[in-house]
C-alpha cells in the first residue's frame, strides 16, 4: 500500500491558521514581492519548492519537514486515542487561550512605546525648564554680589 501524498499547501495553511495569521499577515511577514493573492497560491500547491518552503517555515515557526511531513488524519487517530477527556479534564496540547494574531501584538506595542516617548520628551522639557531656571537664580545671586 502506497503511503497518501502530503499536500504541503494545505499544511501550510493550517499552521499559518494555527498562528491565527492571515493571508496578508504572512505576505507582510515573508516581505519582497509576497502578496495574498501569492499566499493563496501557494497554499493551493500540493508540493512546495524547498528554497519557498525553507522561508515560510521560518516565519509560521516549524521546520520544512514538519510542512512536508504533517498529516492530520494521523495526528488526529493519535490525539484521539491518547487523550482522556474524563472529568471534563484537558488533554495537555488543550489551548483554551486564544492564540494572538502577531500583526496586532505588534501594533500595540508600537503604540505603547509612542506614548512612552511623548512621556519621556515632557519629562525631558520639565528637566530642561527647571535647569535653565537654576541657571538664570545662579546668574541673579552672582551679579547681586
Amino acid at each position: 500500500m502506497s503511503e497518501q501524498q502530503i499536500h504541503q499547501g494545505r499544511n501550510v495553511k493550517k499552521f499559518r491558521e494555527m498562528l491565527n495569521l492571515s493571508q496578508e499577515g504572512l505576505a507582510y511577514e515573508l516581505g519582497g514581492d509576497w502578496t495574498q493573492r501569492r499566499i493563496s497560491l501557494l497554499e493551493q500547491k500540493e508540493v512546495i519548492d524547498d528554497v519557498i518552503l525553507g522561508e515560510v517555515s521560518k516565519v509560521l515557526k516549524v521546520s520544512p519537514e514538519v510542512i512536508k511531513k504533517f498529516n492530520e488524519e494521523k495526528a488526529y487517530n493519535i490525539i484521539s486515542n491518547t487523550a482522556s477527556f474524563d472529568n471534563c479534564q484537558q488533554p495537555a496540547f488543550f489551548n483554551a487561550n486564544p492564540i494572538f494574531n502577531p500583526i496586532e501584538k505588534l501594533v500595540e506595542i508600537l503604540e505603547e512605546n509612542k506614548k512612552v516617548v511623548e512621556e519621556n520628551k515632557q519629562l525631558y522639557q520639565q528637566l530642561l525648564k527647571e535647569k535653565d531656571e537654576k541657571i538664570a537664580m545662579l546668574e541673579r545671586l552672582a551679579n547681586g554680589k
